[in-house]
């Protein structure tokens, strides 16, 4: 072969090689520009990891930050695969954001790292659309590894970071590999004009975003489709105050 032929099938091999990255790193639009305009491929980029945080030590964070991730998933096609140590998910609340049952494969591992371990296996396989694996601790080897195996198969890994001591959510102040880091926290919810509990809503953090700035968002929570909205005009209006009607005057 000669010299000419040889660069040239090196370029052709370099060609497919970045073809196949750029499939693989496509990215799942949240379908709202308030976030989709804010992140460098337009929503969150496949084939990566990204970390998911409650946003404080209230009660609602953890729970807010699980949903927001069921949402994510359920805008996806294909099987989630969802790594715990503990089974407490409530099944009929992922369903109310989009995540059927049915979708959902649970893997219940006896410590965080065996969680880790089958969050890596089940995203170098490649057969889920999405991972999440719930961990308190996630080091920059294990996040690492978790990225690679993502980068081989295009999976959307989601690391969901649980905390059952108060002092432990120093830990997701640590660096690690992740493409980006959110932090959702539960805010009062929608008020509604008749008696009864209004859509939730929540703080949207992105703290950290790999080639991309951070913002703050108080966006509706997650409707059964799996999408988050902006907070409407109606639930402003309803919440506001109703306007003193003017006073009559007197006939002469």
């Amino acid at each position: 072969m000669s010299c000419r032929a040889a660069i040239e099938s090196l370029r052709a091999r370099i060609d497919t090689i970045q073809s196949g990255r750029r499939r693989t790193r496509s990215a799942l639009a949240f379908g709202l520009a308030a976030l989709d305009d804010r992140l460098p491929e337009g929503g969150l980029q496949r084939g990566v990891l990204h970390e998911i945080a409650g946003g404080g030590r209230g009660g609602g964070d953890g729970p807010a930050a699980a949903l927001f991730a069921a949402g994510i998933a359920a805008r996806t096609r294909g099987k989630v695969l969802w790594c715990l140590s503990r089974p407490d998910l409530f099944a009929p609340a992922l369903a109310q954001v989009g995540l059927a049952p049915d979708r959902v494969i649970y893997v219940e591992a006896r410590d965080e790292k065996t969680v880790l371990a089958a969050m890596e296996e089940g995203l170098a396989h490649g057969g889920p659309a999405v991972v999440v694996g719930e961990v308190a601790r996630l080091s920059m080897t294990a996040s690492r590894r978790l990225n690679l195996a993502a980068e081989k198969t295009g999976c959307l890994g989601v690391c969901l970071r649980r905390w059952s001591r108060p002092n432990d959510a120093g830990e997701f102040g640590r660096p690690t590999a992740a493409a980006t880091r959110w932090r959702i926290s539960a805010l009062a919810a929608a008020p509604l004009p008749v008696p009864g509990v209004g859509r939730a809503r929540w703080r949207v953090e992105l703290v950290r975003s790999r080639g991309g700035g951070t913002f703050d968002l108080e966006l509706e929570a997650c409707d059964e489709t799996g999408r988050l909205a902006v907070l409407s005009e109606l639930s402003d209006r309803s919440a506001a105050p109703p306007a003193a009607r003017p006073k009559r005057r007197a006939s002469a």
